[in-house]
């Protein structure tokens, strides 16, 4: 099965949050045509309302029955036992593409589908979604993760293409590296900068966001086009009185920033593997910076 502009699909989405809501807003924008989805809570039958204007609410039930294209946006640790159950019951029909958007797991989670005969993949859009519209514009900058069988490969992508964004190809085997590559990326990076600009207001500083925001878009410009080669900073420069000072500053905060020291102090102790290796700094300058990191 390939699709092509054609190739038009009836499409049901089971798990209607942010995820879901923005997914299906794209393909019906793409032109497929949306039969429903389920929903739960006030919020879910909000979301949907939103960005699905006049779409069913449905059962899982209904949805297999009527969808050519059935999409799981449900939480990671739901995603297994549902699709199991599913297909115990025989809900799943042969030639059906089932597809989820989890980034923890590849198609193998779908297997009870793809033995009654579905057509199983994984997408993954490396994007923190907000389930707005704004979303939409965001996709079309995105990459996705597409995992799958070679047969089917090709569908995964062009189903990304008709979200937005760019597929690249995630192997089964690769997709827990993957998706702990994306988790560390934002969310542990969302967590440092947080981290800083709670530093920041403990001195007073009422926006420290408005502070912070063009050194932190910068730095991740520079990074992101030319990888660790863009290594600034005091570690980098083997600059251990510096490091000493930030020490000495957050372990006078520790009561109020205990989780900041520890998280600076292993961050640090990572940056100086990374100014090694780029050659920015000694052995010696090295081992000044840990002695001190503890």
């Amino acid at each position: 099965m390939n699709l092509d502009d054609q190739t038009r699909l009836g499409v049901g989405i089971i798990g209607t949050g942010k995820v879901g809501a923005v997914i299906g807003a794209a393909l019906r924008s793409a032109g497929h045509a949306i039969v429903g989805v389920t929903g739960g809570s006030e919020a879910t039958l909000d979301r949907a309302e939103a960005m699905l204007p006049d779409i069913p609410i449905l059962e899982v039930e209904e949805i297999l029955e009527r969808a050519e294209l059935v999409i799981f946006t449900v939480p990671d640790d739901q995603l297994g036992d549902l699709v199991s159950g599913l297909a115990e019951l025989g809900r799943f029909s042969p030639g059906q593409i089932v597809m989820h958007f989890s980034g923890r797991y590849g198609a193998d989670i779908l297997a009870p589908a793809a033995a009654r005969g579905a057509i199983t993949l994984a997408l993954h859009p490396a994007l923190s979604f907000t389930g707005t519209s704004m979303d939409l514009e965001r996709l079309r900058r995105t990459s996705i993760a597409v995992t799958g069988s070679k047969t089917f490969l090709a569908i995964g992508q062009a189903l990304a293409v008709e979200i937005g964004g760019e597929p690249f190809v995630v192997a089964e085997a690769d997709r827990a590296l993957y998706h702990a590559a994306c988790s560390h990326a934002s969310n542990h990076v969302a967590v440092v900068i947080a981290q800083a600009m709670q530093m920041l207001e403990s001195i007073g500083i009422e926006d420290p966001g408005q502070v912070l925001g063009e050194l932190v878009a910068a730095s991740t410009s520079n990074v992101l086009r030319s990888g660790v080669r863009t290594l600034t900073g005091p570690v980098s420069r083997g600059d251990a009185s510096t490091v000493r000072a930030h020490l000495a500053a957050l372990d006078e905060t520790a009561a109020e920033l205990a989780d900041t020291g520890h998280s600076y102090r292993a961050v640090a102790r990572a940056t100086v593997q990374r100014a090694l290796a780029n050659g920015t700094i000694s052995d010696k300058q090295a081992q000044n910076i840990l002695d001190l990191l503890g």
